[in-house]
Formats: structure tokens, sequence, C-alpha cells
């Protein structure tokens, strides 16, 4: 019996093949491996790019000035106004590095805490008080105006009573002065219990100093709208 035919019919002691005559499998699992790899590959690297984009967008925060409280039209900023917050670079917002820009400036529009401050909200210094207004301060008197008395409330101005408790202060014609009509800008709270209120208001510069010599000044909120005065 020949070798082959031992081998055919599995006898004992027949050689088998060896792992060197049968290579097809390994042969195969080694010619898909390098398919392995690159896909591997490229796994990392579509990870690595998008780990680098994100980087990027990261990178591309910064601060920028935001309104800490409710401010109205007209108001001048102050530092106490203004926060940062960091968000994605965006040409309508205010680096904090410009804070210094819009400190003293008015605003032209009313904006809400927690926005973020645009540029074209910001006016020149000139802006305010516009052309034939000026601001006046008058230090009112307890009970002299409304306990609630706000910025922006348009208001009547009046003189108050002579300081010797007779009638009311007389101009220099003898009559007594006529009221003074405004808009409440700013209102300053009493430094201590009974003490006057600053009341800021915006009048026209022709009734500055009517307004500026009432030694005990009142003052009525009016109407939104319309005209009539005191």
């Amino acid at each position: 019996m020949s070798s082959s035919a031992a081998q055919g019919i599995g006898l004992p002691g027949a050689r088998k093949a060896g792992p060197e005559q049968r290579p097809s499998a390994v042969a195969s699992g080694a010619r898909r491996r390098p398919g392995w790899l690159w896909g591997g590959i490229g796994t990392v690297l579509v990870s690595a790019v998008g780990f680098t984009l994100i980087a990027t967008e990261l990178g591309g925060r910064t601060d920028v000035l935001v309104l800490a409280k409710d401010v109205p039209a007209g108001h001048v900023l102050t530092a106490g106004d203004l926060r940062s917050v960091e968000v994605a670079a965006d040409a309508g917002v205010v680096p904090v590095a410009d804070r210094g820009r819009v400190l003293g400036r008015q605003l032209r529009v009313p904006v809400v805490a927690g926005s973020l401050l645009a540029p074209g909200q910001v006016g020149e210094r000139a802006d305010f008080p516009p052309t034939g207004w000026s601001q006046v301060s008058l230090a009112v008197e307890t009970g002299a105006a409304p306990p609630d008395l706000a910025r922006g409330e348009r208001v009547a101005v009046l003189p108050g009573p002579a300081t010797d408790g007779g009638s009311a202060e007389k101009g220099a014609d003898g009559d007594a002065p006529a009221a003074v009509v405004g808009t409440v800008t700013g209102v300053k709270a009493p430094e201590s219990a009974g003490g006057v209120r600053v009341v800021t208001a915006l009048v026209e510069t022709g009734a500055v100093r009517r307004a500026a010599g009432f030694e005990h000044p009142r003052i009525v909120v009016l109407p939104a709208e319309g005209r009539e005065a005191p």
C-alpha cells in the first residue's frame, strides 16, 4: 500500500498535513489584516479632526459685556450696570476689552438684565441731553413726591410752600412761578431716614433756572402723553 493510500485511509503512523500544507485560511487572514489596520487608522484620524474642530470652536470664545440689571433708554452706563460672560465670538457684541468705550455713554433703547450689549444700543456722549434740553437735580423732601417715583415718568415740578409756612413761593413779579414739565432720568434714595431724595429731571433749557430756583420743589406725575400741566 502506498503512502498516499495510507494517508487517504488514515492508517496509524501516516503523515498528516501540517500547518504549512494548509495555508489558505491563514493567508486569507493575513490578506485581510491591512484593511482592519487602515480602518483603525481612519477612525483615529476622524476622531483627531473632530477634537481639533471642537478645540477651535472653544478657542473662538471671548469675554463680552452683558447687562447686570434692567436699564431704561437714556440711562448713562456705569461699571455697576455691566458684567462679563464668555460666548462664541460675534461681531454684534461688545468685548470686555472695550468696556471703557461704553462707560459714561447713553443707551439708545431700554435693555433688560442678561442681554448682551450690542454696539448699536449705545449712543455717543453728546447724544444726551439733546439740543434744547438740560438735566436739573432737585432736592425733594419727604412727602413732596410720590414714593414710587421712577425713571422715565413725565412730571411737573411745582414750587413748594414758603419757608415761613405761608403761601407758596413767589416769583420776581410776585406771582407763583409756573410749573416746569420734564422727564425723570434718575432718583437717588435718601442717605438717611427722613432725608431728601435727589431727583434728576430732563427739562427744557429755558426752564432750568426756574426749576433750580424752587427751594422746596414738589413733583407731580403727569400722564405719559399730553401737554397739560398744573
